[in-house]
């Protein structure tokens, strides 16, 4: 049965279906999750949302059960995987990025040169990898205007970019991004419920040792003893000896869901990118649908919703549907005592562009490099901040910014990303993320001779 994108959901990717064209289950189900309820019928998914799911985790497995053994759990390992997957106007799903791995760097090995990839939880794994893709996306569109000259630019844009996955855009102040063409929908899978706030009360709020998988800001747990009265705020993922500096999966998608998946960098060139769905792997160890759908809901909706009303446009309050797919296979089920599994340290990243690595967690560069080798160009991972950075730097003539000098920063450049900045200050600003964690400013203080 071909995929159906009428079902997509609402937010700002999806809602240019009329309402009237939305199947009567998948409206019934957007109500319902408006409304508490004790219901925990596994049917409280439509069947076509189950469809759905199923069909996501496929296309998400095939791709992964592709790649080699290189970086993938062994033995009594676990791990957690994501992906990013496009639906285009032709019903046709592709994962474009794909992400694994639990671990991240601690504060004492962060880098001030933008060279370590200082979170490696699957997630963020396939976010980064899904930025490659956009860039690459991006500049070949870009190359593809560019071979054809300014006469024939609009013929072109009408008819030799029908197939391509943004199109331009201008708005108030005059100035022209691209934004994804009406039909295409991205689409985020992920083997089980992020850490943070969703994993409350489950399985993967529990790492190897029996522990709790994220901690509050130092500054909190300083404050109170009793940490109930702060469930929603921002959380810290912990690190082994080692505190990170790193804010949890539910809080960094939450996020995603006012700015955008796509980052400041990529706001030079892009309008907001947001989810259509969001689809979570099922926990052998919850059968219900609902408790699933709800912490979603709670975590990465209703913690941002009150911020309808203050964002100005291009930004909003994204709301995706969220979905439930079949219990992943053995590698990613996370014992629930914790005491029969071993997190896999390394993590897998992968693109449709080519983009295939494999990081250590803990270190934040590639799988294989030595102690003595570690500061070396070689060992830089593809996601790191300056391989990015060099990315967005090789597009800079496209986005008509004006350098002081032949060097700009890293953090400079994400400033001056004013629309972004605004709705990203407006976000940490209020209740319950106005604990956000806040990097030292150096270590994004880096340039790249431009």
């Amino acid at each position: 049965m071909p995929i159906d994108n009428s079902w997509a959901p609402e937010g700002r990717n999806c809602n240019q279906t009329p309402a009237s064209h939305f199947p009567l289950s998948l409206l019934a189900m957007g109500s319902s999750l408006e409304v508490e309820s004790s219901s925990s019928s596994s049917s409280y998914f439509p069947e076509e949302e189950k469809e759905w799911g199923g069909r996501v985790a496929e296309k998400v497995f095939s791709v992964y059960n592709s790649l080699p053994k290189k970086g993938k759990p062994q033995g009594r390992e676990v791990t957690v995987l994501a992906a990013f997957l496009l639906s285009s106007p032709s019903q046709d799903l592709e994962v474009v990025a794909l992400g694994t791995g639990t671990k991240c760097v601690g504060r004492s090995r962060l880098s001030h040169r933008g060279d370590i990839v200082n979170d490696a939880h699957a997630e963020i794994i396939a976010r980064r990898a899904l930025l490659r893709f956009l860039y690459a996306e991006i500049q070949r569109l870009n190359d593809n205007l560019n071979k054809q000259g300014q006469v024939e630019t609009r013929q072109l844009q009408a008819d030799g970019l029908k197939n391509s996955l943004f199109q331009s855009d201008s708005y108030g102040s005059g100035e022209t991004k691209y934004r994804l063409r009406a039909g295409w929908k991205l689409h985020l899978y992920i083997s089980q419920l992020p850490c943070g706030v969703a994993s409350l009360n489950s399985a993967s709020s529990i790492d190897e040792h029996g522990h709790s998988a994220f901690e509050l800001s130092d500054a909190l747990r300083a404050n109170s003893g009793d940490c109930s009265q702060f469930i929603g705020l921002v959380q810290r993922k912990p690190g082994r000896g080692d505190a990170t500096s790193s804010v949890s999966c539910s809080d960094k998608i939450a996020r995603w869901n006012i700015v955008g998946v796509q980052g400041a960098l990529l706001s030079y060139f892009l309008q907001p990118v947001y989810l259509c769905s969001i689809t979570v792997g099922k926990s052998p160890y919850v059968s219900e649908d609902f408790f699933l759908a709800q912490q979603l809901k709670r975590s990465l909706y209703d913690r941002i919703m009150h911020l309808s009303d203050e964002l100005i446009k291009p930004f909003e309050v994204n709301k995706p549907i969220f979905c439930a797919a079949a219990v992943p296979e053995k590698e990613f089920q996370h014992s629930q005592t914790a005491q029969t599994t071993l997190t896999c340290g390394y993590s897998i990243t992968w693109n449709k562009f080519g983009l295939h690595e494999v990081i250590l967690g803990t270190t934040g560069r590639k799988q294989g490099t030595s102690a003595k080798g570690a500061v070396f160009p070689s060992t830089e991972s593809s996601l790191c901040k300056k391989r990015l950075f060099e990315i967005f730097l090789s597009l800079r003539q496209d986005c008509k910014i004006k350098y002081s000098s032949n060097e700009v920063s890293y953090r400079e450049l994400k400033d001056r990303a004013g629309e972004y900045n605004s709705a990203s200050k407006l976000f940490k600003g209020k209740p319950p993320f106005h604990n956000w964690l806040v990097k030292p400013l150096n270590l994004e203080n880096f340039s790249i001779n431009s």
